[in-house]
């Protein structure tokens, strides 16, 4: 029986979820664990070293104790600064580089594994897969385009594992995703049209949606040798299926009215696989290492579609596919400290500068990682995380001129830091 000190930290763990910014390619979040955060999440399906990993490979509870528990939290500091290179408002007067667009947050998870036999295990692990939140101080010369865009994600991931031998184990699970998203902006107030030219005034578009989907994930789990294990694994796409309203507020009552609405939006949230692998060199040195792949071509534009069946706005992604590349190392500084080293590349679906948007400035990646992890009383381990991530500069010329949204053309720059504490117990 699970007690009720955990199920209150898993509870609150939850309703912390939602607040979170995407620090992998796009809007997704490898923040899952920080027992990786140190080796830049290198080996993230082969390591099986807590219950975490229930959400990178299921099949890696067998490779647990009879029964453990994980708990964690990384605090992400982005930040994404924007320079001006002959942008145009179009209708509007707004003026400005939109400060800091980052922000800090944080992203908790929590996992639970239960061996049924010696073979056979479940579990059931609390993340948040997508985040996303880019803030603009307003109004800035993008306003029209975005003031505030965020993605919040709960996902709930029951799980099985099942040994088939000492050398193979598989295991799979479902996932119950949720999903928040809000978007805001400037809107020009005129005759006709949602965003019509002839501008007499500005208003405030809002727009809330939120959904509830399905999704599946499975993996394996290989022994090469006594020291060399393979981890492979796939988590599905989930399309969520959105539903919420168009808020519209300003000094136009006959615009605001005319404009407000119920609305909805289908998003398919990208597919990715992983294959990993850790080596054992000595008994002081493990390696790591890490090849994933994510789908985020199952988004090539987003529609913003009001219950009349009218299209209010379509965000034109445009994405692609993308790669992602790490590897780390593991030292045993000493019996009862491991210290974690971590190095990644990650590419961004966005594919040029016509389609970069200000809601989301996102471009390739570099992350340096390091962190350690003590060995305490009764098998329970902490693991503390730090990572640096440094952006590729990013041009951007996003002309939505015709859509009285403006231009917006120049560049951004951007970097983050993460942080993170976690702690793992047997029980």
């Amino acid at each position: 029986m699970i007690q009720p000190k955990y199920t209150k930290l898993v509870a609150a763990l939850s309703l912390g979820m939602l607040s979170s910014y995407a620090c992998a390619a796009g809007f997704q979040l490898l923040e899952q664990n920080v027992s990786g955060l140190g080796n830049g999440y290198a080996g993230s399906a082969a390591v099986a070293e807590n219950a975490s990993t229930i959400f990178f490979n299921p099949a890696g509870m067998t490779q647990l104790k009879e029964r453990e528990f994980s708990a964690g939290v990384a605090a992400i500091g982005p930040s994404f600064k924007f320079s001006d290179n002959g942008s145009s408002t179009g209708a509007f007067t707004g003026a400005g580089n939109g400060g800091d667009a980052g922000s800090w947050a944080a992203v908790p998870n929590a996992y639970l594994s239960w061996a049924l036999n010696k073979d056979l295990y479940v579990g059931v692990g609390l993340s948040a897969p997508f985040g996303l939140k880019t803030e603009y101080s307003s109004p800035w010369i993008g306003s029209a385009q975005s003031n505030s865009f965020s993605v919040e994600t709960l996902n709930l991931n029951p799980s099985i594992a099942y040994r088939v031998n000492d050398a193979v184990s598989i295991g799979g699970g479902v996932s119950y995703q949720h999903i928040d998203a809000k978007y805001k902006r400037l809107a020009a107030t005129g005759a006709v049209g949602p965003f019509p030219v002839g501008v007499t005034s500005t208003s405030t578009v809002t727009a809330k949606l939120s959904g509830d989907a399905w999704g599946w994930n499975v993996g394996a789990l290989f022994a090469l040798s006594p020291a060399t294990k393979v981890g492979v694994s796939y988590r599905s796409t989930v399309t969520q299926d959105m539903t919420g309203d168009i808020a519209v507020t300003g000094p136009n009552a006959t615009f605001n009215g005319s404009q407000s609405s119920g609305a909805k939006a289908s998003l398919k949230l990208p597919d990715t696989a992983i294959l990993s692998a850790t080596h054992q060199l000595d008994n002081k040195w493990q390696l790591l290492g890490d090849i994933s792949w994510t789908g985020w071509s199952s988004i090539p534009k987003l529609d913003l579609v009001r219950n009349s069946g009218a299209i209010a706005q379509t965000l034109d992604t445009d994405f692609r596919d993308v790669w992602r590349v790490a590897v780390g190392g593991n030292y045993q500084y000493r019996p009862d400290m491991k210290l974690k080293f971590g190095l990644a590349f990650d590419q961004t679906p966005v594919k040029g500068a016509a389609t970069r948007m200000v809601s989301l400035p996102d471009s390739d990646r570099t992350q340096l990682s390091a962190g350690a992890q003590w060995a305490l009383a009764g098998g329970s381990t902490l693991d503390l995380g730090l990572a640096y991530l440094m952006f590729a500069d990013a041009s951007i010329h996003n002309d939505q001129t015709l859509k009285a949204r403006g231009l917006v053309s120049g560049n951004y720059t951007g970097n983050a830091v993460l942080l993170g504490v976690q702690y793992s117990m047997p029980f």
